[in-house]
This record gives C-alpha cells, sequence and structure tokens, in this order.
C-alpha cells in the first residue's frame, strides 16, 4: 500500500501529533512505559465462541435465556408416581392419574401429575392375581418415603428466566463456560484482544543447528508468539525478511501477508539503530506514520521505537540483540498491549534490594533478578545479547539512573511467564517468600 492511499484514523492522527518525541531527549523509562499506554485506545468488544472465552474479559453480562432447569426433572433414577401406592405401572405417558407410576432416570422430564420420584433402591415390581404391574414399597423405603415433591428438581430452582448469571467485568473461567452454555448461549461478548503479528529480520540469522561465524541463532522465533499471548495479544504468525529496504517496506505496509488476521500491531525485531541495514525508520516514514517513542533512556533497550501508522496500526520496534529486545518489549509493548486490550497500566512493584547497583548514565538499568526471602537478586550473564540470566530470573529490576544501595528497595516488574494476578512467583520452583507492593 503506498503511503498516499493509507486512510487516516482520527484517533491515530490526534495522537501522531500530541505525541512527537523527535528533536527532545530520550523519555525516562516510567515516561516511555505510561507514553506507550496512552497512545492507544481499547479495541471493540468482539463476540467470540464459548470454545474460544475462557481467559477473556466479558464485556456484556450473560443472562438465563429460560428457567434453570427449564423444566421439572428427575434428581433420581426410579419411578414416577401420583399418589399413593401401590402404582399400576404404565409406559411412557406424559400425564399421571392418581395410583399410575411410570420409569424415570435422572435428569427425565417429570410428567405431569406426578406428585414425587421413588428412588429405584425403594421400590419392587411385582404381578397382582389379576396380572397387573403393579409397583410397590420395599423394604429398603425409608421412613415417609415417599414425600410429596420429592426428588423433583423444580423449573428455575437454579435461575429465572432473565436472571443475569455472570456479570459483565468477569474474567472467564471453564465453570462460566458451562454455565453459559447451559443458559442457552452460544457466543459471548468479550474485550477485545489487539492481534499482533512478528516480523522477523536479519539476513545473518539461521533457524536450526548450530551457527556459523558471523551468523547467530534465532532467538525470536521460538519465544515471541508465546510472550505476545501471555501479554494478552493474539498472535497473527511471524514472516522472516531479510535486510533490503523493500523486504521491509512490503512487510509493514501489509503487502507481505500474515498467516493470521490483520494485526493491529506489529512487532519487528532488529533494524532500529542508524547503519545501512537498519530501516525501521525509513519504512516508517514511506508509509506517512509518525514515531511516537524514538529510543528510551534505559539499558539495555534503549534504540527500542514505537510508531503509529495512518491507518490505526502500530509498529512495535525491538532492537536486535535479544536481551535488550526482552526489556524493550516488557517496557512499551506490554503497556500497548494492555491499552489496546482495556486493562489498566501494570504496576510497578517495589522489592528490597540484595546488591549495590552502580549509577547508569544511560537512563533505568533493567536487570533480571530473582527474588529470596524478599530481597531482590540481580542475575549474572545479562548482558544485553545474552539469554542465560533471564531464563533463570523471576522479574527485572528497573534500577534508577543514580544506582541503588543494598537493602534499599527497587522497582521491580515480573516476566510476562512469571506474573499470575500481580504476584511474582517462582519460575524455578525454588523456596521464595516475595512482598510485593504495587
Amino acid at each position: 500500500m503506498l503511503a498516499q492511499e493509507i486512510t487516516t484514523s482520527g484517533r491515530t492522527s490526534e495522537l501522531l501529533s500530541a505525541l512527537r518525541p523527535s528533536g527532545h531527549a530520550s523519555p525516562t523509562w516510567s515516561e516511555a512505559r505510561q507514553l506507550a499506554f496512552d497512545c492507544a485506545v481499547p479495541l471493540a468488544p468482539v463476540e467470540v465462541p464459548l470454545s474460544s472465552a475462557a481467559g477473556r474479559i466479558l464485556t456484556r453480562d450473560v443472562a438465563a435465556l429460560q428457567e434453570l432447569p427449564h423444566y421439572d426433572s428427575s434428581a433420581m433414577d426410579g419411578w414416577a408416581i401420583s399418589g399413593s401406592g401401590p402404582w399400576l405401572l404404565t409406559g411412557n405417558k406424559h400425564f399421571l392419574s392418581p395410583g399410575r407410576a411410570r420409569v424415570i432416570a435422572t435428569g427425565g422430564l417429570v410428567p405431569a401429575g406426578a406428585t414425587s420420584i421413588l428412588r429405584k433402591e425403594s421400590g419392587e415390581i411385582r404381578q397382582d392375581a389379576a396380572g397387573n404391574t403393579l409397583l410397590r414399597l420395599n423394604n429398603n423405603a425409608k421412613p415417609g418415603e415417599p414425600g410429596q415433591g420429592r426428588h423433583i428438581r423444580p423449573a428455575g430452582e437454579e435461575a429465572a428466566a432473565g436472571e443475569v448469571l455472570i456479570p459483565a467485568g468477569t474474567e472467564l473461567n471453564p465453570g462460566h463456560l458451562a454455565l453459559a452454555a447451559v443458559a442457552g448461549h452460544d457466543n459471548l461478548q468479550v474485550r477485545g484482544k489487539p492481534v499482533v503479528g512478528i516480523v522477523l529480520t536479519g539476513s545473518e540469522v539461521v533457524t536450526a543447528g548450530v551457527p556459523k561465524p558471523g551468523h547467530v541463532r534465532d532467538a525470536f522465533g521460538p519465544q515471541l508468539g508465546t510472550v505476545v499471548s501471555l501479554l494478552g495479544g493474539i498472535p497473527a504468525g511471524s514472516l522472516r525478511v531479510g535486510d533490503s529496504y523493500d523486504e521491509w517496506l512490503a512487510a509493514l505496509d501489509g503487502s507481505a501477508t500474515f498467516p493470521g488476521p490483520r494485526p493491529e500491531v506489529t512487532i519487528t525485531t532488529g533494524g532500529t539503530g542508524c547503519s545501512g541495514t537498519d530501516h525501521f525508520r525509513g519504512a516508517i516514514a514511506a508509509l506517512g506514520g509518525q514515531l511516537l517513542l524514538d529510543g528510551i533512556a534505559m539499558r539495555p533497550g534503549h534504540p527500542a521505537v514505537l510508531a503509529g501508522l495512518p491507518d490505526g496500526r502500530f509498529v512495535v520496534g525491538l532492537p536486535g540483540n535479544p536481551l535488550a529486545a526482552m526489556m524493550a518489549l516488557i517496557s512499551i509493548g506490554a503497556p500497548l498491549l494492555d491499552a489496546l486490550g482495556g486493562s489498566s497500566l501494570a504496576a510497578v512493584g517495589q522489592v528490597t534490594s540484595a546488591a549495590d547497583v552502580d549509577p547508569c548514565p544511560g537512563g533505568t538499568r533493567l536487570i533480571p533478578c530473582w527474588f529470596i526471602e524478599g530481597l531482590a537478586f540481580p542475575a549474572s550473564h545479562t548482558g544485553p545479547g545474552m539469554m542465560r540470566g533471564l531464563a533463570a530470573a523471576d522479574g527485572v529490576m528497573a534500577v534508577p539512573p543514580g544506582g541503588v544501595l543494598c537493602g534499599e528497595p527497587v522497582p521491580v516488574l515480573p516476566l510476562p511467564w512469571t506474573q499470575s494476578n500481580g504476584t511474582i512467583l517462582s519460575a524455578t520452583h525454588r523456596v521464595r517468600s516475595t512482598t510485593w507492593h504495587a
């Protein structure tokens, strides 16, 4: 799509004018997180089938479309009976007159005229002298059995027609889906989730085996789709392109088709520097887009870029080094996906630092760390291109530019795979106790 053919979205064009960082100092880490969140508004709610609704946030009350249960049903295997016994056994009649009975199974429709259900264990079938098949109480019958209305589940016992069963705002679990099905629903209205495409770049990248000198193994392909899901996005698949400008332009303007639905957000890897093979900014400019964030005062991950396109799509440019890319993704990609998905901006926690961390002249220093007894221990092997420290980490320390001393509080964020309901979990199942203050 050529730049002049893109239809400008009113929402995006206003944001692009208001959030133009070009020519200014790089925003701080905290400012960048907030800006990435503020530049988007929630997507419209969508209807999804019950099978796809688990974990989604309901946006419209689920009410019973009829009474639950919607007919009088038997709570036992046995016989539906009318009046006092013995009872003459009849076939599958829809109405029982006094002194009559018919076989019924649990959940079966109680025929009109039935006064109760006699349990199978409490009755026996015998022939009288005239050859009639009679149902009588046996020795297992309990005193007072059968009582009036016994073992009949009346219609509407669980819910009246129109009664709200699941209120809007609920995070749907499998039990909710079963209840919605029983209530007669096939689809539910839930918050929209951003569809996210991934553009993997670099002609030096190999996807299998041990790389030779001058080549590197792909660290992004195996993980980014999963991370996108953990951050609340819907992965649309990935494209792998080389280092040419034309390939970048095709990938970002939609000419290169993703396997899944059209993404609201595209994440790119590499190409955010200033070399002759870094085409992120040039491609965005050619498409009539605007850089909303061009660099962040943080290490690693400072070359991260966030852009908006005139048709409302966003592009998150991650640095090419794996750890730097992940720090950029949780710093600006996660807030953007939160905003599009209708969630609040994730709170930054405070944990006591277990080590001195020197000042960082480049801004906030992001260090993978683990937590033991309420203390944050910085991991080793945390260079921009290293994955070893991150793989064993529970979270990320966001050390202020002035550094932090042992015993002082330090801001922390959980990693996408160690976060559950705002709590940092141990990814390695070590015995830990972490105080989490949002």
